[in-house]
């Protein structure tokens, strides 16, 4: 990178990625984004946003880059979200995008996209919600899988692989316990997860990447 950090937002599309906010190596929370390029193996950068922040999240979706929530100076939650229009290399702030998605001791907000839409879950209840992009604001379409436990959403994966929803996962003890693999198809319908895997695991569950759906 440009800029080095961590705590930042992320995603990718095709054969190009884009990071945004995060923490500099002196703790400085950062509004500066860059975007890399695999077939180039170059970072470029991009404006910066309106408002830094980290503990964010990235998702890509209407051919558009969007960060959503973090946490800004003073441990400010912040409750809006960022959308980067790529042709018009500009950053536009949209109010209330992640309220009650993140907390300042939380996990950044858990957000996946399926067929250009935006699904987030909400840990505290464990509640699957899908965003409203004409009205901005969030629909609880039903519950999260039984066993998705997490502490203030951190020990939870979400993601999204192809057009299915994945959520991994699983109550722990001192001693581990069992991590679900589980899956839906979002349709009209309430939630019905899959159970694709089980396995036993010490191991805490702090992140994932998905690749080849």
């Amino acid at each position: 990178m440009n800029s080095p950090r961590c705590l930042f937002g992320s995603t990718s599309v095709g054969e190009k990625a884009y990071v945004a906010g995060g923490t500099d190596s002196r703790g400085r929370i950062l509004s500066s984004a860059e975007m890399y390029d695999s077939e180039t193996h170059t970072w470029t950068p991009l404006p910066c946003m309106n408002r830094a922040r980290k503990m964010c999240s990235g998702v890509f979706m209407d051919g558009k880059f969007y960060v959503i929530g973090g946490v800004a100076n003073n441990n400010k939650v912040l409750t809006c979200g960022e959308e980067y229009d790529l042709k018009r290399r500009s950053w536009k702030v949209i109010e209330n995008m992640s309220e009650g998605l993140n907390g300042v001791t939380g996990a950044p907000p858990l957000i996946a996209v399926v067929n250009n839409e935006l699904y987030a879950v909400d840990y505290s209840e464990k509640d699957l919600k899908k965003y409203d992009k004409k009205n901005n604001k969030w629909i609880t379409l039903g519950k999260l899988p039984e066993r998705s436990v997490s502490t203030n959403g951190w020990g939870l994966a979400f993601r999204a692989c192809g057009d299915r929803l994945i959520v991994i996962g699983g109550p722990r003890t001192y001693i581990g316990g069992p991590i679900e693999l589980n899956s839906w198809i979002p349709d009209e319908r309430p939630p019905v997860w899959n159970l694709i895997a089980r396995w036993p695991s010490g191991n805490f569950v702090y992140n994932c990447a998905v690749m080849g759906c």
